[in-house]
């Protein structure tokens, strides 16, 4: 038989008309895959080794009361899923396939149920019991805000939580992040008798039911140590308080136990108290006898019933992928982790991010990967100062960007701004430089705080945002003529040119949050694009303009700050038309991820809508 011959035309007819699913790109703090992984120790550390045979980004673990098996969060399907394993290594086994995120399972006195966290049924973080038999699932919390931690009452009548409910989430003292005042409460396994029994106004997390079923064990510090704790490495000053609360009259006593950043407490044998810190050098497992356990980067941790052997998590230290898919709930956006503040060129081929300094607060460094390799090439760094936000010129033979010190970003926590001429700093600029790193100059001078630049389609004209001493707003210079012409004189942010030319896409301060705008370049018709009370921000346009891809905080937290050792520990990628309808949520998980990059398609190809 013979076969048709397809001609060149036709072929590329056929290559055009198959839809491809679009491409974005995004940054996340925190964690990489394989930064995360489960151990298992004598309680006092010594025989410590990995719980798994092939880790991932595994974290969360819980000891089952009959001490026959492990339950734990892995994002090794791409998603937050819960697994079983037993206590050798052996016998792993996935518990949770549904899109949403599923983390902090704890059991049931019986070991036959699980009660956990997840996002499913809503978008926010809510409780859910399991049964283990049957693998059914049953939602026990409701509301808008997330619940997080839960622990069952040695009865099996209470599961105690940790819960956002009913406060407010507001930015920290001079700063654009969200503090998390969180309280605790206690509900009946049926879902009835919610009660707080914590006072709201600061933080008190992750209780524990001691063994008559009363009381339970948290740890609490002030509203302001949630951005100071949610670090890495918090510095000193920042103790936490261990404490133990009656369910029944709400009282409360201090915990005696040793200093620093103490949290995931555990009540153990005798009266005994195991607990992470969190500071270093400290860092590692404690316990309220002042004796020690495993050392180290851990997170949360486990003991086995007899008390013998602990499970943990920790991080290790794994490089930044340059270019590694990801999970993606539509499968028409395929999601891809790369550096921080991408931007791709016109032809897809390439992008530009920016890398923190290699020690200290300066010297942030701007740098080209090319997507077929993975390759990167630094094309500007600077000692003394550090970059923001490269972007492309639409020829794709020139990068724009910031230059200057930019502590809001850089010096970690420590600058605050509480007025305008707080954000000058003694001058930020924007530059450009060739994108094989020649010909660097500066375009702007002075002391604003200039950041942030967009060219127009033309390639002849730039937008930015600028921090001066009396005021804020967005400014077009003409690169021919140098002529600044003023657009907005609002607390403007990450201003974007659209592709068409026609807007200028920005996230506004407005009641407290940042939502996101469009503007004509001539400064009329402002538009507003969303209403969620949440920061939205991180935008990048479609290479068409018909659509926007944005991070936001308005699904809220997800889990206790301290845990996931992120700035923002929010952050979800969204995307949207140019006039904000047609909202979609793409990524569900308690990590920050944001600054987000559309990738142009290689041409003759369509994208999937």
């Amino acid at each position: 038989m013979r076969l048709p011959i397809i001609g060149f035309t036709a072929i590329a007819i056929l290559w055009a008309e198959t839809p491809k699913p679009r491409k974005i790109a995004y940054g996340r703090v925190y964690p990489q895959q394989g930064q995360l992984a489960l151990f298992v120790s004598a309680s006092d550390g010594s025989g410590e080794r990995p719980l798994l045979a092939s880790p991932d980004t595994d974290y969360d673990p819980v000891w089952a009361p009959d001490g026959g098996s492990i339950v734990f969060t892995s994002d090794r399907n791409g998603q937050a899923d819960l697994f079983r394993v037993n206590p050798d290594g052996s016998g792993l086994t996935r518990l949770t396939t549904d899109a949403a995120y599923d983390d902090q399972a704890a059991f049931s006195p019986n070991s036959k149920q699980l009660v956990f966290v997840s996002t499913r049924g809503g978008g926010t973080a809510k409780l859910w019991t399991m049964d283990l038999a049957t693998r059914g699932a049953k939602v026990l919390t409701t509301g808008k805000d997330g619940d997080f931690r839960p622990s069952w009452s040695p009865d099996g009548k209470w599961i105690a939580f940790s819960s956002v409910r009913g406060n407010p989430m507001p930015f920290a003292h001079g700063r654009w992040e969200r503090l998390q005042l969180a309280d605790i409460y206690i509900i009946r396994v049926d879902g009835s008798g919610l009660k707080k029994i914590t006072k709201s106004g600061d933080f008190c997390g992750s209780p524990k039911w001691t063994a008559g079923s009363r009381h339970v064990i948290a740890y609490c510090m002030t509203a302001e140590q949630t951005l100071a704790n949610r670090r890495a490495s918090p510095e000193p000053g920042n103790d936490t308080r261990l404490v133990s609360i009656d369910t029944t009259t709400g009282a409360s006593a201090d915990v005696t136990a040793g200093p620093g950043v103490k949290i995931n407490p555990s009540p153990l044998a005798g009266n005994e108290i195991g607990y992470i810190r969190k500071d270093t050098p400290e860092a590692g497992i404690y316990y309220s006898s002042g004796k020690r356990g495993p050392r180290g980067t851990i997170r949360s941790a486990s003991w086995s019933p007899d008390g013998t052997h602990v499970v943990f998590y920790k991080r290790n230290t794994t490089p930044r992928p340059a270019w590694r898919k990801s999970f993606s709930r539509n499968p028409n956006y395929e999601l891809f982790q790369s550096g921080t503040q991408a931007a791709f060129s016109p032809s897809g081929r390439e992008y530009v991010t920016v890398g923190g300094p290699a020690a200290g607060a300066r010297g942030a460094a701007l740098s080209v990967t090319t997507v077929a390799t993975g390759v990167s090439k630094v094309v500007f760094q600077d000692k003394d100062r550090n970059v923001l936000a490269g972007a492309w010129s639409p020829d794709g033979n020139r990068i724009i960007f910031g230059v200057g010190g930019f502590a809001a970003f850089f010096d970690a926590f420590h600058s605050l701004f509480l007025k305008p001429v707080d954000r000058v700093e003694d001058g930020a600029q924007v530059a450009m430089v060739n994108a094989d790193g020649t010909g660097f100059r500066e375009l702007t001078s002075g002391l604003s705080n200039n950041a942030f630049p967009s060219f127009a389609p033309d390639g002849k004209r730039f937008v930015y945002r600028t921090f001066e001493k009396d005021g804020y707003g967005l400014r077009i210079m003409n690169l021919e003529t140098k002529a600044v012409t003023a657009v907005t004189k609002e607390y403007d942010n990450f201003p974007l040119w659209s592709p068409r030319g026609e807007l200028i896409m920005f996230s506004r301060l407005v009641d407290g949050a940042y939502e996101v705008h469009t503007i004509k370049p001539d400064g009329s018709d402002l538009k507003r694009l969303t209403f969620t009370h949440g920061n939205d921000a991180h935008m990048a346009w479609s290479p068409d303009g018909e659509y926007i891809v944005f991070t936001s905080s308005r699904m809220g937290f997800k889990d206790e700050v301290v845990y996931t050792d992120a700035p923002q520990p929010y952050g979800e990628i969204f995307v949207m038309r140019y006039d904000g309808t047609g909202v979609e949520q793409l990524t569900d998980d308690q990590w920050e991820d944001g600054t987000p990059a559309w990738q142009p398609l290689p041409a003759g190809q369509v994208a999937r809508r």
